[in-house]
Formats: C-alpha cells, sequence, structure tokens
C-alpha cells in the first residue's frame, strides 16, 4: 500500500461578496479535487485546536497526528532541525525573518519575496555586526532565516510579521523574559541593513528593500515520536518551506530535496508531483506541501490565490493521483493545513475541507472539493489524530 497526503497551504477560505458568495476554491477549475472528493470520502477536519493560535506549525503537527499543545515549544525549533542546527539544551531558536517597514507601518513580510541569495548575504552582515557568543544568526530561504540564542527565553511573546501586516511595528514588539534585549537586535538591525549593497541594488531596480529582521517563534527543541513506529510507514516530506521540512525531520520522515522550488507562485509544482512519485519508489508514504497559495492570501491577492490553487491541483494533484495508480493499492488524501482567508490575510483556525481517495473504499456523497460541500461529507473530525488513524486505518 502506497500513501500521499498532499497539503495546498491556506487554500480554505470565507465566502467572498466579489465571488457572488462563494471562495476561491469553490470557483477555481480544481477537477481533481473534485474527483477525489466525488469518488472518496471526505468532509472537515480540525487542524488547530481549540484555543491554539493558528499556524502552520500546529496544523501540520495536527494532521500527522502530534498533539500541539504536548509537543511544540515554538515554530524556530523546527525549522533549525530542517536546517541542521543541533540545539542545546540552554538553546532557544528564532524564527528570522526579513521584512520592510515603511512609513512606520509593516509593509511586507518577506521584504518583497527576497531571493536566498540576497537573503543570505544580509544575514552574514547581521551575523558580523550582531552575533556573539550568546547569539548565532544563520541563513535560510528567501526572507525566512533563525537565531540561535543561548540562555534564551522560556516565556516570551512574540507575533509573526505576516500578522501584522499594515500595523506599526512598535506596538506588536516581543513581551516577556529577555524582550528589552530581543527588541534591540531588531532595532540595531535596522541601521545595519541601511547601509547594505543588497538594498540599495533591490532599490534602484524598483524592488522592496529588507528594512529590518523580525524575531519570532521562539522555542527549544522537540524530540516526536516517529511515524514509522506509530504507523509502521517509511515516508518522505517535500517542502520548500525549512518549517515543513523541520516537522518532516522530526517525525521521522526523509526530506526529498526538488529542484527549483520556492514556495511561492513560480515554485516547480511538476518537479514536487515527479520527485514525490520517485520517492515512493521505495518509500511507503509521501507528505507534499505547496505553499503558493497561502503566501497569495497573505499578499491580499486573489487572482494570485485562484491560480495557485489551479496550479496545484493541475500540476500536483492530478499527477501524482495518476502515478499512484501504478502501485496498485493506494490511499491519498489532500487538504489545506488550515485557513488563509484573504479577508484576514492571516491564519485563522476554523476546520478545513478534507479529502480521502482509496483504491479500494467506497465513495461519500460529495459533488466537490470545498468548504461547503465538507459539510455531506462523513467525516467530520475534531482532531488531526483521528484523521491520520483513519487515513493510515489504525485502531
Amino acid at each position: 500500500m502506497k500513501y500521499a497526503i498532499l497539503i495546498g497551504d491556506g487554500m480554505a477560505d470565507y465566502p467572498m461578496e466579489e465571488l457572488s458568495g462563494k471562495t476561491p476554491l469553490e470557483v477555481a477549475h480544481t477537477p481533481n479535487m473534485d474527483g477525489i472528493a466525488r469518488q472518496g470520502v471526505g468532509g472537515w477536519v480540525r487542524t488547530i485546536p481549540q484555543g491554539k493560535a493558528p499556524g502552520s506549525d500546529v496544523a501540520n503537527l495536527e494532521i500527522l497526528g502530534y498533539d500541539s499543545n504536548r509537543v511544540l515549544t515554538g515554530r524556530a525549533p523546527l525549522e533549525a532541525a530542517s536546517m541542521g542546527i543541533e540545539l542545546a539544551d540552554d538553546e532557544v531558536a528564532f524564527r528570522c525573518n526579513l521584512i520592510t517597514v515603511a512609513e512606520g507601518k509593516i509593509l511586507d513580510y518577506s521584504a518583497g519575496h527576497i531571493s536566498t541569495e540576497e537573503g543570505a548575504q544580509l544575514i552574514a552582515e547581521i551575523q558580523e555586526r550582531l552575533g556573539s557568543h550568546r547569539v548565532r544568526f544563520y541563513p535560510g530561504v528567501a526572507y525566512r532565516h533563525l537565531m540561535v540564542m543561548r540562555h534564551g527565553p522560556e516565556r516570551l511573546e512574540t507575533v509573526p510579521p505576516h500578522d501584522v501586516m499594515g500595523k506599526r511595528p512598535e506596538e506588536h514588539l516581543p513581551q516577556g523574559d529577555s524582550a528589552e534585549f530581543i527588541r534591540g537586535l531588531m532595532a540595531y538591525s535596522v541601521e545595519i541593513l541601511k547601509e547594505t549593497e543588497v538594498n540599495r541594488k533591490r532599490i534602484a531596480s524598483g524592488e522592496l528593500p529588507a528594512t529590518q529582521i523580525w524575531l519570532w517563534g521562539s522555542g527549544k527543541a522537540l524530540r516526536l515520536p516517529a511515524l514509522k513506529d506509530r504507523f509502521g510507514v517509511e515516508g518522505g516530506v517535500i517542502s520548500a518551506v525549512d518549517l515543513l521540512k523541520g516537522i518532516g525531520i522530526s517525525a521521522g520522515l526523509r526530506v526529498i530535496e526538488v529542484p527549483g522550488i520556492t514556495g511561492y507562485l513560480d515554485t516547480n509544482y511538476s518537479a514536487k508531483a515527479e520527485y514525490a512519485l520517485s520517492a515512493l519508489d521505495e518509500l511507503d508514504f509521501g507528505y507534499v506541501h505547496v505553499e503558493a497559495p497561502d503566501e497569495a492570501s497573505h499578499n491580499g491577492s486573489l487572482k494570485d490565490k485562484i491560480r495557485a490553487i489551479e496550479d496545484f491541483d493541475a500540476k500536483v494533484v492530478g499527477p501524482v493521483l495518476e502515478g499512484l495508480r501504478a502501485f496498485g493499492d493506494f490511499r491519498l488524501m489532500v487538504l489545506p493545513d488550515h485557513r488563509t482567508p484573504l479577508c484576514a490575510r492571516t491564519h485563522t483556525p476554523e476546520p478545513v475541507p478534507v479529502a480521502i481517495y482509496t483504491s479500494d473504499g467506497e465513495p461519500d456523497n460529495i459533488r466537490a472539493f470545498s468548504e461547503s460541500e465538507a459539510e455531506r461529507g462523513s467525516l467530520q473530525l475534531e482532531s488531526g489524530d483521528a484523521l491520520i488513524r483513519r487515513f493510515f486505518q489504525s485502531p
């Protein structure tokens, strides 16, 4: 038996007036996801536990059956695992975004989706000027980087920059243990980044500069029981996002590197499908994550969100579904990890639609893959653990 889970990050939304009361999922052309919903079983699942902040870390851990309330210390340790950074017991990792602040407000959480090469150059300059025996900065992908702090704070409240777009940064700075020190690093970065050649070139070419770092998502290292031990499957993960790779590594999954994946609209969708199917020649299970719909939602672009959903369906879902047929018995699940409504431009905690196609199952009475049709399905699940057990048919 082969298993695959395909995640369209942030696909789920709210009904929109400009779409005559429909959601982007309902108006997008998604014949493959609709076919899975019609021919398989579906419904909805709560990927964000009640009262939990609706982050991708929480949602993807829950989808894989881990209790985020028990295991999650913060987002950044998962990204550290992806980057091969081992945290000592007294170290705390922070997500370090390169962001753009203009006219006193957070204009862009990604510094205009700065390139990985440019981001690495800027983080190298930050490390040279701000790095010390206590803090170290590590380059990641695009605008997503990492800081590790010795004797870091265990009780610190931080806010993701994509949650406060258009807001004044000083109103959303870290609060709690070591907050003054963390704020100081963020403030010092403003002067450092002003002087960089990377930013001078970006401004000259009409691109947004990276005006400062934003530190958030802090936490200590976590250890998870391996999916192989829980469900008896050897698996791999495909994503452009370090967070998802870190979750995979922590869960005992193999990271499958794919050329040309960016985490944005220009990602190499087709290669994700191709590499997933190739990996399944050897592995039992593939977890494929596509970030693009979420990025479009954070940017508030309806056009880009619909395009991202359609590309996900045509270039990932369709080819994986067709390729799985060659293996014989298989199960394929498709869902968003969480909702990212365009009106909010951030994540929200409502349940999300899910559909599971099995090569030997009986279908539900669902007509399409969407938020409204999910109410008709047999899966009405209050936890990701219930979903993953249903998927792997584990008692």
